[in-house]
């Protein structure tokens, strides 16, 4: 057992991978994640697809399987990645159940073309948890406005949801709120309030973002700096009444998720997001290359601050030099919901292609 990601482990931080290919399955790769560096839960996106299908072979039998049952598109897709994500989810089983099902989860997106449907949306969640026959996997619904009443009427049928897409604190407590009155209205209608959820907070974006924007000083601060500014309001949720209420009566909470942990800036240190992130009762969900390097160099030192330590006046800073945060993060998400979709066309284009070779070649 790798000790610097055990120590992360030992802290109450959940290491996530973000990431899945067949290939990991198949050769006993994810696995060993989950013996020797305590990975516990993985994510998937339309992007991780895309280059998991397009850069191998391992999916070429089972796209030529599927499309000769004269499947296509987005149903042939949907299957394909329900496959790799049933194996992930009985890998991460133990986790689960050990964790009382607060860990040990996978997650499925819905197309990224209903992010601003909200009942395509929610029509697309149900059928995704009930495809995926597992008690384990979250369907991944964007944090956009038209996607926060999707969250809550997920939440009160009883489909676990990751909420994706998140950059900022306000967009946060939004996905919060949805959660919370999805399980209000569970216990109200005499209905089992343990609904699992999580809140993905992507981070690096927003130096990547302002990178040629602000000062030297400033670089590769900002991320972490909303990161906490979420996790103060993350705490104060959890103290609330309204929350000890809801706990009470079974409810667990919505886990706070750090998303987009990978370093971009090749001057930063690549363990920097994870370092700075660390903290219990979170996710971390990271690319392998940051999961490794964490592994082999990263080093543990504290613990991001309950009341968010210096996050408000680093974010002054960024104020003073003419950053719009709260601009910016509804741009960040309006651009990660467009990249998405960009992933997606190209993904069922690449299945489509895909299937015409395979079958030409037979």
């Amino acid at each position: 057992m790798n000790k610097k990601t055990r120590q992360l482990h030992d802290l109450g931080q959940s290491l996530w991978l973000d990431n899945i290919t067949r290939e990991i399955l198949n050769d006993g790769t994810l696995r060993r994640y989950i013996d020797e560096l305590s990975v516990t839960g993985l994510t998937s996106n339309p992007t991780i697809f895309d280059q998991a299908i397009g850069n191998t072979d391992a999916y070429d039998d089972g796209i030529r399987d599927k499309a000769q049952t004269g499947k296509s598109g987005e149903t042939l897709f949907i299957e394909l990645a329900l496959e790799d994500l049933r194996r992930a989810a009985d890998l991460f089983r133990p986790a689960f159940d050990a964790s009382h099902h607060i860990d040990g989860w996978v997650s499925m997106e819905v197309s990224p073309l209903l992010a601003s449907d909200t009942d395509g949306s929610i029509k697309a969640a149900r059928q995704i948890h009930q495809q995926a026959d597992r008690p384990n996997l979250f369907v991944k619904i964007p944090g956009t406005p038209e996607g926060i009443p999707a969250i809550e009427e997920s939440i009160f049928t009883g489909v676990p949801i990751n909420v994706t897409l998140l950059f900022s604190r306000e967009q946060y407590l939004a996905a919060a709120e949805a959660y919370l009155r999805g399980i209000e209205r569970r216990i109200a209608a005499g209905l089992d309030p343990h609904v699992g959820s999580v809140a993905s907070l992507f981070v690096s974006r927003w130096d990547k973002a302002v990178s040629d924007k602000v000062p030297e000083e400033l670089r590769n601060k900002l991320g972490i700096a909303i990161g906490g500014r979420t996790y103060r309001a993350y705490r104060e949720l959890l103290a609330s009444p309204r929350w000890h209420r809801l706990a009470a009566a079974g409810a667990r909470p919505q886990r706070l998720l750090m998303a987009s942990t990978g370093t971009k800036d090749p001057k930063a240190s690549d363990t920097l997001y994870v370092e700075a992130l660390a903290a219990p009762d979170t996710i971390d969900t990271m690319p392998e290359k940051t999961l490794h390097a964490f592994a082999e160099r990263g080093e543990l030192k504290g613990m991001m601050a309950a009341d968010g330590g210096d996050a408000e006046a680093i974010l002054a800073r960024f104020a003073q030099v003419g950053i719009d945060v709260d601009a910016l993060a509804t741009q960040l998400q309006r651009d990660g919901a467009q990249s998405f979709v960009k992933s997606w066309q190209q993904l069922l284009q690449r299945i489509t292609d895909k299937s015409a070779a395979l079958a030409s070649a037979r």
